[in-house]
């Protein structure tokens, strides 16, 4: 048995982790008050993967959902607490190999408007658009010749 990789992330209201287990099959999550429990297998070994978490807060277990995709289980643990941060997902300092901060989704509260606190009810829908476009910028607009144009005019002749 295996932990999963995961990464996480912190709102206001909700706190998201992923595990990124690719083809998971018979996912398994428990939630409760102060702990959470992911298991499933996964991967074309169909690896069984298992991860206990002693949460660094309390959730409100009864409004915690996830969602799985072909990629991962994506779950949103809703804060028994809302608008109280959190430093960490876990109520140790340890250090989790499999645990990461997900980067790409956090996000300083100081930068969040009113609007994003009422996320969470519409958690089903995003979780459905989930997948798909990358949300790469479009880069055709880039005129690479005219990039290179000002770099030589910054480089001495050496002739």
């Amino acid at each position: 048995m295996h932990p999963a990789t995961a990464k996480w992330y912190d709102r206001r209201d909700s706190v998201y982790i992923e595990f990124c287990v690719a083809d998971s099959k018979d996912v398994k999550i428990n939630f409760e008050k102060a702990k959470f429990v992911f298991s499933c297998l996964g991967g074309t070994d169909q690896v069984k993967h298992e991860n206990e978490v002693d949460l660094f807060e309390a959730i409100d277990e009864n409004e915690s959902i996830h969602k799985r995709t072909d990629r991962s289980v994506l779950c949103c643990l809703r804060k028994a607490e809302p608008g109280k941060p959190w430093p960490r997902l876990t109520k140790e300092k340890a250090k989790l190999t499999w645990l990461s901060v997900d980067f790409n989704n956090w996000k300083d509260w100081e930068d969040d408007s009113d609007e994003e606190l009422g996320n969470f009810d519409r958690f089903p829908e995003m979780m459905n658009n989930m997948g798909g476009e990358d949300g790469l910028p479009d880069l055709d607009d880039v005129d690479d010749d005219e990039s290179a144009d000002s770099d030589d005019e910054k480089m001495p002749d050496l002739e």
